[in-house]
């Protein structure tokens, strides 16, 4: 079956599909890469509350990262006619706990201390950097391989 995305003329490139095919992977390493220098790096400079709000900021972002991900399957479960459905119920609890989860470790980390709440929330930034990461090596590749 033909992809609907591709123009009708453009020609294939096996060699494309399998770099952009890995992205998921890389931004993955990208987070777990980015998340321990972050904390490496706060703990000297900010000390340990801030590296602990850090180190539980992306942790959050790591989860949230994760479930996106399967909502995300789901709901394209959902809408394709081929491919395991999961309930509506259970896709739309999983959205609002994560949010929900943030709020309440946001809440318990302010009123322990403020700098750990600062660090959780640039921690929470964890999928942003990676993402960004991502887009600089796909940028890079694309112009040295012609992908």
């Amino acid at each position: 079956m033909p992809d609907p995305l591709q123009r009708a003329d453009a020609p294939a490139n096996p060699a494309a599909d399998l770099f952009y095919g890995a992205a998921l992977d890389r931004i993955r390493r990208f987070m777990l890469a980015i998340g321990a220098l972050a904390t490496l790096a706060a703990l000297p400079l900010f000390g340990w509350k801030t590296a602990a709000g850090v180190l539980l900021g992306c942790a959050v972002a790591w989860m949230n990262f994760v479930w996106l991900k399967q909502a995300i399957g789901a709901v394209a479960d959902r809408v394709t006619p081929f491919g395991r459905r999961q309930s509506s119920a259970s896709t739309v609890a999983k959205f609002l706990l994560r949010y929900a989860l943030i709020a309440i470790g946001a809440y318990a980390i302010f009123l322990s201390s403020r700098e750990s709440l600062y660090g959780f929330l640039g921690g929470l930034f964890l999928a942003v950097a990676a993402i960004l990461c991502e887009a600089a090596y796909e940028a890079f590749v694309s112009l040295r391989r012609g992908l």
